[in-house]
């Protein structure tokens, strides 16, 4: 077995993990090491449940890498964090003996991860991160997110006077539209079979949640 094989078997997913945890010290709670860890926790979930073989190497690295440069993009930094973190992957990796052919698996899911790129994933370990990802955006948690996030930008929760359907902005004005604009589209895209699965109950319950909130704020007791 050559040298540069040898060392790519001796990292671990925990050596990229330990080395990802120190960039979130200062992220806001809505894209803060929490949810990274649900993502890992989905994303292996996912995995288990695919019938596809899958790089759960890969697929792990990338989890703990895909935010790496979420709170730089926050801050105004940077303009993109999925391109920021893929760069920042192999240099990380390469640090740790992974091969070139390992980097760019890593980096190729970690540019395809965010929602609002033109990165289509082409791997089973893209697919599962975009899902894992996704997912964490649906249900409890991602309404959850949703709120702590528009806190964070200053946006209203709901405002009467802006009604989804004169709401012209793609991610929507306020935190009820938004989830109604974007969460709810979260469902038409996931990729693989188990991910739509875990979307399909995640959805009804921010359609609940929605159909709710729109009953309280119209004075329905």
């Amino acid at each position: 077995m050559s040298e540069e094989r040898t060392r790519d078997r001796s990292w671990t997913p925990a050596d990229v993990r330990e080395r990802a945890a120190s960039y979130f010290g200062d992220v806001a709670p809505a894209h803060d090491w929490q949810h990274v860890r649900r993502v890992a926790e989905l994303a292996e979930t996912l995995a288990a449940e695919s019938d596809r073989d899958v790089d759960e190497r890969t697929l792990l690295a990338a989890v703990w890498l895909h935010d790496v440069g979420r709170s730089r993009e926050d801050r105004g930094e940077i303009d993109d964090h999925a391109a920021w973190g893929a760069a920042e992957a192999e240099r990380i990796l390469t640090d740790l003996g992974a091969t070139p052919d390992t980097v760019a698996a890593v980096q190729h899911c970690v540019r395809a991860h965010r929602y609002s790129n033109d990165v289509e994933p082409e791997t089973v370990e893209a697919e599962l991160l975009c899902d894992a990802d996704n997912l964490d955006a649906l249900g409890a948690v991602g309404v959850a997110r949703c709120f702590t996030y528009g806190g964070e930008l200053g946006q209203p929760i709901h405002d009467p006077d802006l009604p989804l359907a004169a709401d012209d902005t793609e991610a929507g004005e306020t935190q009820l539209n938004h989830l109604q604009k974007k969460v709810l589209s979260l469902r038409e895209r996931m990729y693989t079979d188990p991910g739509c699965a875990v979307a399909e109950e995640r959805h009804a319950f921010v359609e609940s949640f929605v159909e709710r909130f729109e009953r309280e704020v119209a004075g329905d007791a």
